[in-house]
């Protein structure tokens, strides 16, 4: 019993300094070997399709009765598994808001994940909460949100979109018929209720919509303009459409940061066409929140502050590891909204004592301590720091698109990126979507370049999201020139993808 008990206890971390050190040893090795796989030259994806990975997947499912050695565990790791992961930290890994994680973030990530807290009550996380308010208080001042201002963490975009509609419907029933949401469900005249975005927006306004109960068609999509931002004369036309219709809009979402072209939509002017209908704004800055830490183009965020809500993602321009978003509030009374107490967990006495407990204004409960994340970056990286890294890349795109431009092969669709991504394609007049799509996927199956696809107004084009500054112009330089290769190749060949 004594050596089941020693072996067990082996796999844990136990409060002795010895078996912290233990511990400190057994990680470092393994990270050592890991470590030796990506120093090795690569592209940034081995090339592999799922139905060729099926035997690496079944190497790695192979479970022992009596468990194995660590060796033998990260050398299948190592073999099986790392070759055939998207090495996002490779320059030439320029497909989604997937950011390369900074090594100060890492690091907390090591220490979040070994002492476990959870952040839904005090007794779970202890000074933990308090560091997580004080991060939310920063975040609140950045935005020029005052001292009735609040936040929490969530596990991204998608929770923290989905928090501002949910707060934005519930405060407009209570204000509109005096009707508890929370206790009472959705009430009749809801059918009426709806959500203004641009086309542009992210899918996850018509997603909310749809797990709020209104359903997707209370999403009303105003048009874009040339600038790929939300079109102010066509929502003046949509509100008073819907005045017309004798239907209810309640919220409308800001995109600060669209997906494909990080567009910035007019917040300010946006409040001034909005106020009189008395809508909740809830600005969606998952992408161009960021912007806040650079001196040089924090004015691309003007208006942000006039937002009831906003939505902020730090693995994004933040460069942390996923998850880490959080959701900011103008005014935490809204908090309420959504207020539950347990006695196991956060009693209501609790409060009167000073205790924190961060559940009662998360949709979450169990959550991690993902504040010490972005914590430590700030702390060895600072605001500067950041600052330097956003102003980096937002020229660097412009240098992008430059040199696209002067391709004859290619087509620039945002000659002037308002952030750092790129759209453009490859130019044939009669298959350039096929081709584009065929570039798309050689580039990826050959392993030299993770680049993105996307459609704009019906036109398959290519994306450059240009996170990474350890990127350069020789990266982009070789990434275009296979893309014209390829591209070439598929005319000449006559190959063209259906």
């Amino acid at each position: 019993m004594q050596s089941t008990k020693q072996s067990v206890d082996s796999l844990f971390i136990n409060s002795s300094q010895q078996g912290i050190d233990a511990f400190q040893t057994a990680i470092y090795t393994s990270i050592d070997s890991l470590i030796d796989e990506w120093k090795k030259e690569k592209g940034p994806y081995s090339g592999i399709l799922p139905g060729k990975l099926a035997a690496s997947v079944e190497t790695l499912f192979q479970f022992q009765p009596s468990g194995e050695s660590i060796e033998s565990v990260f050398r299948d790791v190592r073999e099986q598994l790392l070759p055939h992961l998207v090495d996002v930290s490779h320059p030439k890994c320029l497909a989604h808001l997937h950011c390369p994680p900074l090594i100060p973030a890492l690091a907390a990530e090591v220490m979040v994940s070994s002492f476990n807290q959870s952040m839904d009550s005090f007794d779970q996380s202890g000074i933990a909460s308090l560091v997580e308010e004080h991060i939310l208080q920063w975040l609140c001042r950045k935005f020029s949100y005052g001292d009735g201002a609040d936040g929490t963490f969530t596990s991204g975009g998608t929770q923290s979109n989905y928090m501002g509609l949910l707060l934005a419907r519930d405060s407009f029933c209570e204000k509109t018929w005096n009707w508890n949401v929370q206790k009472k469900g959705l009430p009749r005249e809801a059918h009426r209720m709806r959500i203004l975005c641009s086309k542009n927006a992210h899918f996850t306004v018509k997603k909310s919509a749809s797990q709020l109960g209104l359903g997707e068609d209370a999403v009303v999509l105003v048009e874009a303009d040339q600038h790929h931002r939300m079109d102010l004369t066509d929502l003046k036309q949509k509100l008073a459409d819907l005045k017309k219709d004798e239907l209810l809009p309640f919220a409308i979402v800001a995109t600060c940061g669209t997906t494909d072209f990080g567009s910035i939509d007019p917040v300010r002017e946006l409040y001034d066409i909005v106020k009189p209908y008395g809508l909740w704004i809830h600005a969606d800055a998952a992408y161009g929140g960021a912007l806040v830490l650079s001196d040089t183009y924090r004015s691309k965020l003007q208006g942000i502050e006039l937002a009831d809500s906003i939505t902020i993602d730090f693995h994004k321009q933040f460069y942390q590891p996923i998850s880490c978003g959080a959701f900011l509030l103008k005014d935490k009374q809204h908090f309420g909204l959504i207020d539950y107490h347990a006695d196991y967990l956060n009693p209501k006495e609790d409060e009167i004592e000073g205790l924190v407990h961060l559940v009662n204004k998360s949709v979450q409960t169990t959550r991690r301590f993902d504040a010490l994340k972005l914590l430590l970056s700030l702390r060895l990286i600072g605001e500067e720091g950041f600052g330097q890294i956003i102003d980096h890349t937002i020229r660097f795109a412009k240098e992008v698109a430059d040199l696209i431009a002067k391709n004859e092969d290619l087509e620039v669709i945002n000659p002037e990126p308002e952030i750092n991504a790129v759209v453009f394609r490859f130019v044939d007049d009669q298959h350039a979507n096929e081709i584009n799509k065929a570039i798309h996927r050689t580039l990826f199956q050959s392993g030299k370049a993770v680049v993105a696809k996307t459609v704009v107004d019906g036109s398959t084009c290519l994306k450059f999201t240009l996170l990474n500054p350890r990127t350069t112009i020789t990266h982009i330089e070789e990434i275009l020139s296979d893309i014209v290769d390829i591209g070439i190749t598929h005319i000449q060949s006559g190959r063209v993808l259906r």
